[in-house]
């Protein structure tokens, strides 16, 4: 759904199991075997047909360019229906050469053996790249597709709500933060959510985790014991359950689907969320504020820990399906596109680029900044055999609210969270 509405806003967005079976051990520029292919057949969203189709024709002309001859052919799906498709394919030998992963889709695709292995130091930048990206693309101390581009979170609230309440700035600390809030409530009464947080939204509350110095699970010799019941992350779920009871006055039963819907109502100052949401809220058919575009900032949501909020790095991986019969002029193409001249390519188009190398000049653009500053400080889910089982995380989810609705204390809700994924964590 996500992936959905960041194709329909466009750059606007400010976006700065398979039956394949079988796995290869064999790494030639960068996945095994095909250079002498005559075709290539690379799948992508209709993020890059829309957005950036230049890219992708610079791509091929520097892969033709190499191999004369070379058809490229690509076909281009829609988040929703790319993976149903990948699921048919890939248990035949019509398989594509390159296909476009969400990053939190590359582990269950991983540990089926449906991708080829790479090797990272056929790309360009690989030893920069950006903690969540890096994680998505590596399992079992393998890496198993190449990072492409990223989509961070930081805070935005409204500037002309903070003004009412005395605030001239974004706040640059934690204590800052609260202290606003603060006064926003106090301005705007009870039916007002300072800070619009869904209980629910495990993505924020997991921010919270880490920035205490807690995780999801923790791997010890290649096995993982869940930790959210640890005093580190018991302390960022503590401080997440204040920011709920004091600034959420909205139904704490709620997830974070219809954030942009509700922030574009004018019921609350400020959200943690995806860059795009804003531009979401501030759409004609979401925004009955009037002008929210206009009123609205984004600033590094600063985490109790003194630091920058360590956030869900989301963004896009571009993998090799273990049966492409074309794997190293697939790795080849992956590189033309996310290499050194792909990636400037990308940010031009308001993409976050997939490493650190090319991250730290946006730091000092004032249209990336705040997106680029977010994107260092990063955490992904466990690379854990079972972590695809916990279903769309429903366990976080029904722990958070829990804690929310006061149904349980947070001590027990992280227990019984811990119980259940030490259930299927390590399991295959």
């Amino acid at each position: 759904m996500k992936r959905k509405l960041i194709a329909a806003i466009g750059v606007a967005g400010i976006m700065i199991g398979a039956a394949a079976c079988g796995g290869s051990d064999s790494k030639n520029n960068g996945a095994a075997g095909g250079s002498d292919a005559k075709e290539l057949t690379v799948w992508l969203t209709v993020d890059a047909q829309k957005n950036w189709p230049e890219l992708v024709k610079a791509a091929d002309d520097a892969i033709v360019a190499k191999h004369p001859g070379l058809k490229i052919n690509h076909e281009y799906y829609g988040w929703p229906d790319k993976n149903a498709k990948l699921d048919a394919v890939l248990a035949t030998d019509k398989a594509p050469d390159v296909v476009e992963m969400g990053n939190s889709e590359m582990l269950s695709y991983s540990l089926k053996g449906a991708f080829a292995e790479v090797d990272p130091s056929k790309f360009d930048n690989s030893a920069a790249w950006l903690d969540g990206l890096k994680a998505s693309v590596t399992y079992d101390g393998k890496t198993y597709g190449v990072p492409y581009y990223a989509g961070g979170r930081n805070a935005i609230w409204r500037k002309d709500i903070a003004a009412d309440a005395g605030i001239s700035a974004t706040p640059k600390t934690y204590p800052e933060l609260t202290a606003d809030l603060d006064k926003i409530q106090a301005k705007q009464g009870d039916k007002f959510s300072a800070w619009y947080q869904p209980t629910r939204d495990w993505y924020a509350a997991m921010s919270f985790v880490y920035d205490a110095g807690g995780s999801i699970a923790k791997e010890d010799g290649g096995n993982f014991k869940a930790n959210l019941s640890s005093p580190e992350s018991v302390k960022g779920l503590t401080e997440f359950k204040n920011v709920v009871d004091k600034y959420m006055k909205g139904d704490k039963t709620k997830d974070e689907s219809d954030r942009p819907i509700v922030y574009g109502q004018g019921k609350s100052g400020l959200v943690f969320s995806p860059a795009w949401e804003g531009a979401n809220a501030a759409l004609p058919e979401n925004d009955k504020v009037g002008k929210l575009a206009d009123k609205i900032e984004s600033f590094v949501m600063p985490g109790p820990s003194g630091k920058a909020m360590p956030v869900f790095l989301g963004g896009s991986d571009l993998a090799v399906p273990v049966k492409s019969k074309a794997q190293g002029l697939a790795a080849e193409w992956i590189n033309a596109l996310t290499g050194t001249q792909g990636q400037k390519g990308l940010i031009a188009k308001g993409n976050l680029p997939n490493n650190k190398t090319d991250l730290a000049p946006l730091k000092s653009d004032p249209k990336a900044a705040v997106a680029a500053t977010a994107a260092e400080s990063s955490w992904f889910v466990p690379m854990a055999p079972g972590w695809g089982q916990i279903e769309k995380a429903q366990v976080l989810q029904t722990m958070l609210q829990n804690i929310g609705t006061g149904k349980q204390t947070v001590e027990a809700a992280a227990k019984d969270a811990d119980a259940a994924i030490d259930k299927v964590i390590n399991s295959k």
